[in-house]
């Protein structure tokens, strides 16, 4: 049993001999196909078609900028649209009353499609048991059915509603989409009514209670107004304010006539008191005793003049001219000084004047006070009235416009009907070619399959791995080498067997002649300088110079792509003069100590002054995991594979197995190699064969 499990991961399923077998049945899953296809298409004749009719509501408020409440102040964009807005209109078009209305309507209870209960299987079946269900009444029945066959859906992201309908009769179906919907409208639209009566007659009831508080609140308003003189002159301005402002500038009036009269005595005074002429003074020129004086002074001093001129200034008469005019500069003077006393006395009268205003101004400011205090009680009995009046208004305004559309019937539903329903020409089902198509599918992978795991249990689409991985690579143009086609599979007992086996059969060829002998170390160094492999462990088949010479390549790659590389020697078993892996192994030295730089970026570590390697210790495990952070490329030489070789002291390590053979190398040995490499736990990377080494080879 282990040996069959063992080979069964050294076998593949072969593609040609799957697909041949399917084509050679093809004529019958052909066949087969097509029976089933006329099969099911004559089972789909006798199926009662059912046709699908949908018709569609919008909705939205109704109301305009015409139609709308008078106080109304909302617009139809400010309108609810959300989603239990539109799941309450589907759930009303769902319910039962409007179902019911509807089955009125178009008579479906002498309808057979609806008025018949069909057959049940889970009713028959509880039936036999005696556990039936209770038989239903016909408005049950043609409701169940209705219900069964309608179907209410929101168009996605919108505020329309599809109400399909489904029956056997195309033209019914139509028919009951577009009686659901009318239904619908009408229902709303009564509803809407019945809620602007509901409201007219709720609109009554506040205005009646609402009219006796609005008069008392009025009332209590002129009341407090007469008992506390809260009167209210023009420009809604309180009686009191206007007093105060009156007696403000009564008073600012006689001050300004009391300065000026003071002012132009003064005037008067001083300009007597210089000697000074008085006639530029407008008081002293507006005294009818003192423009008389100014007149005959004019007259007296025109006649000094003319006698001046023939007289000499001791003549009589002009001494007696002279005296007469200075009798009546002293008659002008004495007049002005009573003009001036007149006009202190007038300053005297303002002043007096200006005393009373002011106590009258005092008063009225106590009398404005004492108004300002019941001013705010008056505000607040005002807003009390204005608000009852106010409400009282609305009211009145919409119970005037319930009213009106109460009576002529002029309330628009919130749904109307956007898209008819009309009569179905293809039917919803069955869709005959979404079915047969179905069929034809189902069929072809059912035997297409069962072919195939026929096959797969019989073991003729089964081949050897080697045997299918040598034919596909014979198809690209290679020869095959049993050793290369298959680095994942682990050794086990029977791979001798089966090389044997495959060598004597014929299935393995002879070396390649087509691809150049150092193709598989070019991929190798290729990987390496590509950074696809870091850890490197190079085990020998024969223990030859091959080793040597694949190292040499990769170090020599890897230099010349600037990268850093070490190499240990772990399979020479040479000693050296200086310290190496096998006295790291045995604590002899550290890690640094058996590091040797050969280069700028090319290091080694030699096999040690020890001649055997200690490989109980993990140490050098430890160093290659090391050198692989610090170095780009490291490289190992193992020795041969086998019971001295050094892999084992690298178990666990991250590193790839390359298994490193000649081109004559037997596919069996290579065979035994391979099991040896997994039963240390490796995975075997690579298989690097090369010709014959040249003598000249270091």
């Amino acid at each position: 049993m282990s040996s069959d499990f063992e080979r069964a991961d050294d076998v593949r399923m072969d593609v040609r001999a799957l697909i041949a077998a399917v084509l050679s049945r093809g004529l019958r899953i052909l066949l087969v196909t097509v029976l089933l296809l006329v099969a099911s298409a004559a089972v789909l004749l006798f199926i009662p078609k059912s046709y699908e009719s949908s018709a569609s509501l919008l909705v939205e408020p109704r109301s305009n900028i015409y139609t709308r409440a008078a106080m109304d102040m909302s617009s139809s964009a400010n309108a609810v649209n959300t989603e239990a807005l539109m799941s309450s209109q589907i759930e009303l078009i769902k319910s039962r009353d409007l179902l019911l209305e509807v089955v009125d309507a178009e008579n479906l209870r002498s309808v057979p499609e609806f008025s018949n209960a069909g057959f049940s299987p889970i009713g028959f079946v509880l039936r036999l048991i005696g556990r039936g269900p209770e038989q239903r009444s016909v408005d049950e029945t043609v409701l169940a059915n209705l219900a069964d066959r309608m179907t209410v859906i929101r168009e996605r992201d919108s505020a329309v509603i599809s109400i399909f309908v489904r029956s056997t009769d195309a033209e019914l179906a139509a028919k009951i989409a577009n009686a659901i919907a009318a239904a619908h409208v009408k229902r709303r639209g009564a509803q809407s009514l019945t809620d602007t009566a509901d409201a007219t007659v709720w609109l009554e009831e506040e205005i009646d209670k609402l009219r006796p508080k609005v008069s008392a609140a009025e009332t209590a308003v002129a009341n407090y107004k007469v008992e506390n003189d809260l009167f209210v002159g023009a420009n809604s301005i309180p009686v009191t304010d206007q007093q105060l402002t009156v007696v403000a500038t009564q008073i600012a009036e006689a001050q300004q006539r009391k300065n000026d009269a003071q002012a132009r005595s003064q005037v008067i005074r001083g300009l007597l008191g210089s000697g000074q002429s008085l006639d530029g003074i407008n008081d002293v020129r507006n005294s009818v005793v003192i423009q008389g004086l100014l007149e005959t002074k004019a007259n007296l001093q025109a006649e000094l003049a003319q006698k001046s001129t023939t007289l000499l200034s001791n003549h009589p008469t002009i001494k007696a001219l002279k005296a007469q005019i200075g009798e009546l500069n002293k008659q002008i003077t004495s007049e002005a000084d009573r003009v001036a006393d007149s006009l202190e006395a007038e300053a005297k009268v303002e002043a007096d004047l200006e005393q009373r205003l002011r106590d009258d101004l005092t008063r009225a400011k106590l009398t404005a006070g004492d108004a300002t205090k019941g001013g705010v009680t008056l505000d607040s009995l005002e807003r009390e009235a204005k608000a009852q009046r106010d409400l009282l208004e609305n009211y009145l305004a919409r119970y005037s416009d319930a009213t009106s559309r109460t009576a002529s019937n002029s309330a628009l539903p919130d749904v109307r009907i956007v898209s008819e329903a009309a009569p179905s020409v293809e039917p919803a089902s069955p869709k005959i070619p979404l079915i047969l198509g179905a069929v034809g599918f189902v069929a072809l992978a059912l035997q297409i399959g069962a072919i195939l795991f026929g096959e797969l249990l019989s073991g003729r689409a089964l081949t050897a791995r080697t045997h299918a991985v040598e034919l596909e690579r014979e198809d690209q143009g290679y020869d095959v080498d049993v050793a290369l086609v298959d680095d994942d599979v682990a050794g086990n007992d029977a791979i001798d067997d089966e090389l044997e086996h495959a060598v004597e059969t014929g299935i393995a060829s002879p070396p390649r002649a087509a691809r150049a002998a150092d193709d598989d170390l070019a991929q190798l160094s290729a990987a390496v300088t590509t950074h696809q492999l870091r850890t490197v462990l190079l085990a020998s088949l024969d223990g030859g110079q091959e080793t040597l010479t694949v190292m040499d390549r990769l170090l020599e790659d890897a230099l010349m792509s600037d990268l850093s590389a070490v190499v240990v020697d772990a399979g020479s078993g040479e000693t050296s003069a200086l310290p190496g892996l096998t006295d790291l192994a045995a604590d002899g030295a550290d890690y640094g100590d058996v590091m040797q730089r050969a280069g700028d970026n090319l290091a080694e570590v030699p096999w040690g002054r020890l001649p055997s390697l200690d490989r109980r210790s993990s140490r050098p495990s430890t160093l290659i995991e090391a050198l692989a952070d610090i170095y780009h490329v490291v490289i190992v030489d193992t020795g041969r594979v086998g019971v001295a070789s050094s892999l084992p002291l690298f178990s666990g390590a991250r590193a790839t197995v390359v298994l490193v053979t000649s081109e004559d190398a037997s596919p069996v040995a290579i065979g035994v190699a391979r099991r040896d490499i997994a039963a240390l736990g490796f995975e075997l990377g690579r298989v690097v064969s090369l010709p014959a080494v040249r003598a000249d080879v270091a």
